[in-house]
């Protein structure tokens, strides 16, 4: 299946909500090197403005802010909007648990409202597998009860609620990607992950090698797993990226509204994620045990078939050796730069 599609004409700008993050710059990338038109919307509380390609404009502010957004609105004309902004930490929701729903639900309801008042029709929401919890069967398909363990998982969930009811009541059609593990880095080395704070295997991994940490820490290896540590489903970020525009594609097309997982549909455990950093830098990783985190599902692996059926997709880095040494290239390249 191709990739590259010709916009339709009707189909207007893409503003993309959390464009200088990492998972949105990749979208941006992904979006440019189609010829779309995107404007990018980031108030730069951890994105960096380093990571919006030139000639892309960026508009710095809230996600949330509706006069911002009826201004934007009424200056271009926006026809599908993609929704990154929102905080992620799963351990940062439980301490902080309001700041993620007015980050995370209270702001995607005003900028949804606002979709609504301009007549915007088309939304693609970053949503993720943290909705599901600890599912008590693999692989985790999009017909698993949802039942999230942390704030985090329940404030995209709320969001995921809105729009289906939103969907419901008015001319919107949007398309809810659930990320499983998204790791990785544009493989032209163009965006990465950047954050110092890292919470990903890969990345804190990719710190390691490169000296920016003394070890790593396995968090429990008693579970009940092949190896005893927790297995995860990776998804390369340039993949993830494409099944956004795939996504858009669909709803350009008239498709219907669509909840859809986003992963491989196979798992990779903490130790056999590591084996292949050894493997790829052909050196011992420097890493210890410690204790099972709270709400660390044992193992989260997605059900692949609808999104294989929804969307022309074809993932193009779905190995582990491709994921893990475009991370390393990247984290590489931002230590030399420092």
């Amino acid at each position: 299946m191709s990739l590259i599609s010709k916009a339709p004409a009707e189909a207007g700008l893409v503003l993309v909500t959390g464009g200088a993050g990492y998972i949105g710059s990749h979208v941006v990338l992904a979006l440019r090197d189609q010829g779309r038109a995107v404007l990018v919307l980031d108030d730069l509380s951890s994105g960096r403005r380093s990571a919006v390609p030139d000639g892309v404009p960026l508009v710095e502010g809230d996600a949330g802010d509706r006069a911002l957004l009826a201004d934007i609105f009424a200056r271009h004309g926006v026809g599908t909007v993609m929704h990154f902004a929102g905080s992620i930490v799963v351990p940062e929701s439980v301490e902080r648990p309001l700041a993620y729903y007015r980050n995370n639900t209270v702001k995607s309801h005003a900028l949804i409202e606002a979709c609504v008042e301009a007549g915007i029709g088309r939304f693609i929401f970053s949503s993720t597998a943290a909705v599901y919890g600890m599912p008590d069967r693999l692989p985790i398909d999009e017909r698993t009860p949802t039942k999230p363990i942390n704030p985090y998982g329940s404030s995209k969930l709320m969001t995921e609620w809105m729009l289906r009811d939103s969907a419901a009541a008015h001319d919107l059609r949007y398309v809810a990607l659930r990320y499983f593990n998204v790791a990785g880095a544009d493989p032209q080395g163009r965006s990465g992950q950047v954050s110092k704070v890292a919470t990903h295997l890969i990345k804190i991994a990719a710190q390691t090698v490169t000296g920016q940490r003394a070890e790593l820490q396995i968090f429990g290896d008693d579970y009940d797993t092949p190896d005893g540590t927790c297995v995860r489903d990776y998804i390369h970020v340039s993949d993830l990226a494409d099944a956004h525009v795939a996504a858009l594609r669909h709803l350009e097309a008239g498709g219907a509204s669509e909840v859809l997982n986003c992963g491989y549909g196979r798992g990779h455990s903490v130790r056999e994620v590591l084996a292949m950093v050894e493997r790829v830098t052909g050196r011992p990783l420097p890493m210890r045990i410690g204790p099972r985190r709270p709400g660390d599902p044992p193992a989260l692996v997605a059900g692949v078939e609808r999104i294989g059926r929804t969307l022309d997709w074809t993932p193009r880095h779905a190995d582990l050796e491709t994921i893990v040494t475009s991370a390393l290239t990247w984290e590489e390249r931002l230590v030399r730069q420092e």
